[in-house]
């Protein structure tokens, strides 16, 4: 789950990081009182998940309560890269003398750590990584001993930061890591982390990214969902603890295990392409239990998707067997009753598929058309979501 920037800087604020006093706003009205509140000259910053906010005139430095309203009336409702700002935040100004970029990311490719630093910050860092990689320092965090101070400085010196300022930036690495473990985030980024006029760091701005499969250690971290922007559906299959993504395309995809849905993701892509392009509309993967309730929550999930036309459901039979999961799909059906309105391609394969397909050839329910091979299915449900 990605954090808004607002959110970001509460946390940091609660690990002890050194970031500015922030008040959110959902109405002009609520932004001149923020700029009332904090005084002096505040910045209106976007809350949006993406970047580029600043050219897309999404953050607006003002210099009194009515600026902060005007600013709150033209960002509120624009639409950053797809992405409508429902929320500004109203941040303390500063004056700002250098900006610098840190972050700690997990890096699954090796299975640890890694530390991105650079004395060059406040830009797209993918545009410094790739038009001035050596201004990117790199530096591998080992998980069992972490981020202490000498590690921290070790970090500062690899992304040139000036000597004379290593004893002040260190100690922010150091708390910034401790946001990181603490909340199991998989990524923590400030950019910029920046030097003031008066000679402290600041984190200015903050992402943070944390991993869900840790959501059961931090029951606070259901409050921090962006229930507005969630797509219903994704919320639905989440809601029945199915592994689910929505895609663009037409034929809805059920199969059990990961590595045989996201191949099925390629087989319809490839099959759709003699059928005017249609292409897969999902991955939703049922697991290892394909009961007649997880089948019928798998089945009314996809369906209440208006842009399907076709369904494939593509099981290999192993501890759950091929004639469980066709009596799950016959009860799915006899469950969604009128729910269940498009066609269904099945390919069963596996432990006890011949029990299997005669459970579904006895159903003989309309919807319902068997297929022999994986490609034979693919095809079937391309077909028929073209017409």
């Amino acid at each position: 789950m990605d954090l808004f920037e607002y959110q970001a800087r509460d946390l940091f604020e609660s690990y002890g990081v050194p970031v500015l006093a922030g008040i959110v706003a959902d109405t002009p009205e609520e932004a001149r009182a923020a700029a009332e509140k904090l005084g002096g000259t505040v910045v209106v910053k976007a809350q949006v998940k993406v970047g580029g906010r600043g050219k897309a005139g999404g953050v607006k430095v003002v210099h009194s309560p009515d600026e902060a309203f005007a600013a709150a009336e033209q960002i509120l409702g624009l639409d950053i890269k797809g992405h409508v700002v429902r929320r500004v935040m109203v941040a303390a100004g500063a004056s700002i003398e250098r900006e610098f970029y840190f972050s700690v990311l997990l890096d699954r490719a090796n299975r640890s750590y890694l530390s991105l630093c650079s004395v060059e910050g406040g830009m797209e860092i993918e545009v410094l990584a790739v038009e001035r990689p050596d201004a990117l320092a790199r530096v591998e965090v080992d998980p069992a001993t972490g981020i202490d101070e000498e590690k921290a400085a070790e970090i500062a010196r690899a992304g040139h930061f000036p000597e004379e300022l290593i004893a002040k930036v260190a100690p922010v690495i150091v708390k910034l890591y401790e946001v990181y473990t603490g909340e199991d985030a998989t990524l923590v980024e400030v950019n910029p982390l920046v030097l003031t006029a008066e000679g402290d760091i600041l984190a200015l701005d903050g992402k943070v990214t944390l991993d869900g499969n840790a959501d059961f250690r931090h029951p606070g971290h259901a409050a921090l969902e962006d229930a507005a922007s969630t797509d219903p559906l994704e919320a639905k299959a989440k809601a029945a603890d199915l592994n689910y993504v929505k895609l663009d395309g037409e034929v809805g995809v059920i199969g059990n295990g990961a590595g045989l849905v996201m191949s099925t993701l390629d087989v319809v892509a490839y099959a759709g392409e003699k059928y005017g392009g249609v292409k897969p509309a999902n991955f939703l993967d049922i697991g290892g239990g394909a009961s007649a309730e997880v089948m019928a929550a798998g089945l009314d999930v996809i369906l209440g998707d208006a842009q399907v036309k076709s369904v494939f459901v593509n099981v290999f039979g192993g501890i759950t067997a091929c004639d469980a999961v066709a009596n799950g799909i016959v009860g799915a059906l006899a469950k969604l009753g009128d729910g269940a309105n498009k066609p269904l391609v099945v390919r069963l394969d596996g432990n006890k598929v011949e029990e299997g397909r005669r459970i579904l050839n006895e159903a003989a329910h309309p919807l319902v058309t068997l297929a022999d091979t994986m490609d034979e299915g693919a095809d079937k449900a391309s077909q028929l979501a073209s017409k």
